[in-house]
């Protein structure tokens, strides 16, 4: 019994200082209110705070616990401490039905907003869980096919907004996660559904302990193990949508509330589903009351989302170290070298494949009927000078983004690692949103900026995990910490109303139309020259993924190879951002695809990955421009939603 009292005694206190915290602030927001005299008739002070602030703080209070008790569930059943539902997908899958309704079929949201809302969420879990079920629920699977599920709807539901802004710019608030309120009429709906889904989780809770024997001892005590992944997932997954529903997207407290109730001493599956939603209900009002608190009148128009990751993102930083994850990420076997002959058909394939998609690039269009034309006659010339700079940028830039995902898969030892995942395209974008709210610099500037902020998260991300070795779960739990954090930042920016705010919005998808000849030019010298730099490197690349001895025992200097090969590839992702955007998903699609095609030495596969990575923005470019003109779409947008569905095709065919 005393054990049992020390294990609750850690996550009791991290609950009681995080509500603690959040009731000074609380009380320094309303006490004023509630101590100053009740003015005569109509008191609008008083109104507020009983139809609008005291309402928002049940909203934060009930929402954080059913984020936080998704997660749980999720990193209990699925055995994964990276699940929750931002990077399983179905917080985004929710979203993006809830865009696409409120588009094209507003009716269905008065209807049943929470119908929509599961629908999407649903969605999104049965093709995650899907792809991971057919290769035995592997952590490595199941997060990278959350985190592309995630990119791709996220890459959807941007170009719908930014195709629709007169008509969907509320949106972007709400979808950061806002808790402001009017009624109470959220937090009573929440708080029987929520209630509802827990007493449910109440009931499988003693079959969802004997997970922790294995499938094999808990199947011999009679748990029917499909029976409780689909319970346990739709509980999961409802939670998530019903809080998705009401106040959009709120990242992170889904995978830091159960970590940090884990690193508090929770270590049996009912611990940690019973101080989950604690820790996760105090932390989201901890945030949402010192939002308030400082923004004053404009906390309505903060997202509150925003603000809970960029407190919960350095806390999960600090605490990472002591982090004990049972359940290691299992890297994918290695597979035989082809023979070297073999590496030089897929290279041929892919160079005239990008040889093509340039021509079809400068060449092909839409003419002013709308119709498909080619490029020919006087104004040859004039067109081809405004093409020809997005097309050359666009091919240098994904080539850029795909070696740096090469370098940093090789070094790391992690198929998941790219400059999107573990937030080093963040990091870039942090730094020019610095260079545009603070200086206004040139392009020149821009890259000094990003090629800061890009090497910033590199090195916070190699420091947190240096201990681990590098271990994959470490690095990635890194990494999204600080892309949430990073992206947070980012957007409290954007929401300001700054009109440098909507250049920044239109610079993060990926836009290439505002490349001019100098930028273009400026862009493929830099792309030349760090190329060249990360294929001289080969031997390094073929040899540091065998481990320190046998780098060390043919001369390899380990520590210096690798903060060179670290800090080239954070260059080359500062660069290649400026122009396509943070969103591109190409650092992580190229190096899979030219993987399947057999490159597996480092010397073809950065090639083979350089022409994949290159040929998929120019297509995308190519698209954007076309497909619904005169209208546009960022490149780097579409190279999402393109690459996604590629790369989820592969992982279901990898057993």
């Amino acid at each position: 019994m005393k054990a049992i009292r020390r294990e609750n005694l850690g996550p009791a206190l991290v609950f009681l200082v995080l509500l603690c915290a959040g009731c000074m602030a609380f009380w320094l927001l309303v006490g004023p209110v509630l101590s100053g005299s009740a003015g005569q008739g109509y008191d609008i002070q008083r109104m507020v705070l009983y139809y609008s602030t005291l309402p928002r703080l049940a909203t934060a209070l009930l929402a954080g616990a059913a984020l936080a008790l998704s997660g749980a569930l999720f990193q209990q059943v699925l055995r994964n401490p990276l699940a929750d539902p931002t990077t399983l997908g179905v917080s985004a899958g929710a979203n993006l039905a809830l865009v696409v309704v409120s588009l094209f079929m507003p009716g269905l949201i008065g209807a049943g907003r929470d119908i929509v809302a599961l629908l999407g969420s649903g969605a999104a879990a049965a093709i995650v869980v899907g792809f991971g079920a057919r290769r035995g629920f592997s952590p490595y699977s199941l997060v990278l096919s959350g985190l592309v599920l995630s990119l791709w709807c996220g890459g959807l539901s941007a170009i719908l907004t930014y195709l629709n802004q007169r008509y969907l710019a509320s949106l972007f608030i709400w979808g950061a996660g806002s808790l402001a309120q009017q009624s109470w009429v959220i937090p009573q709906s929440l708080i029987w559904k929520v209630s509802t889904v827990a007493i449910v989780c109440a009931l499988v809770i003693r079959p969802l302990s004997l997970l922790d024997l294995g499938e094999s001892s808990s199947a011999a005590l009679g748990v029917r193990l499909a029976r409780l992944r689909i319970v346990v997932v739709a509980c999961a997954v409802m939670l998530a949508a019903f809080v998705t529903s009401a106040v959009g997207v709120i990242g992170f407290v889904g995978l830091v509330a159960p970590t940090l109730a884990r690193l508090s001493g929770a270590r049996r599956p009912v611990q940690l589903i019973f101080w989950s939603p604690l820790i996760g209900a105090g932390l989201l009002f901890l945030a949402d009351s010192v939002l308030q608190l400082a923004a004053g009148g404009f906390g309505d128009f903060l997202p509150t989302g925003a603000v809970t990751a960029i407190f919960g993102s350095p806390l999960l930083l600090a605490l990472l170290p002591r982090l004990k994850i049972r359940h290691r990420m299992q890297q994918p076997a290695a597979r035989r070298h082809p023979p070297t002959w073999n590496t030089k058909v897929p290279v041929a394939i892919a160079a005239i494949s990008v040889l093509v998609l340039v021509i079809v690039g400068l060449f092909v269009g839409r003419g002013p009927g709308g119709g498909w034309t080619v490029l020919s006659g006087e104004f040859l010339d004039e067109l081809l000078a405004i093409r020809a700079p997005k097309v050359f940028a666009a091919l240098a830039s994904g080539a850029m983004l795909a070696v740096a995902g090469s370098i940093l898969q090789r070094l790391t030892g992690n198929e998941m690692a790219s400059p999107e995942v573990l937030g080093i395209s963040a990091g870039a974008t942090f730094g020019v949103a610095i260079a545009l709210f603070a200086i206004a610099p040139g392009f020149s500037g821009q890259l000094a900026f990003a090629v800061g902020g890009a090497i910033s998260v590199l090195t916070v991300i190699l420091l947190s995990s240096r201990r681990s070795t590098f271990a994959p779960e470490r690095v990635l739990l890194a990494g999204i910490a600080l892309s949430a954090m990073i992206d947070a930042i980012v957007g409290v920016l954007s929401s300001t109303g700054d009109p440098r705010a909507v250049l920044l919005m239109r610079w993060m998808s990926g836009s290439t139309y505002l490349v001019d000849g100098t930028v273009a030019t400026a862009e493929a010298a830099i792309a030349a020259a760090l190329l060249a730099v990360a294929l001289a490197a080969r031997r390094w690349l073929d040899i540091l993924p065998l481990g320190p001895a046998p780098s060390a025992a043919v001369g390899i200097p380990l520590a210096r190879s690798r903060l060179a090969l670290f800090g080239l590839a954070g260059l080359m992702t500062a660069a290649a951002t400026l122009t396509v955007g943070p969103l591109s998903f190409v650092g992580l699609m190229g190096p899979h695809l030219a993987r399947e095609a057999g490159l597996t030495r480092a010397l073809p596969q950065m090639i083979g990955a350089a022409l994949i990575g290159g040929g998929l923005m120019v297509a995308a470019d190519f698209v954007g421009r076309t497909i619904v003109a005169p209208y546009q779409i960022p490149a780097g947008l579409v190279s999402a939603l393109i690459g996604a569905p590629c790369l989820m095709f592969l992982l279901s065919k990898r057993r």
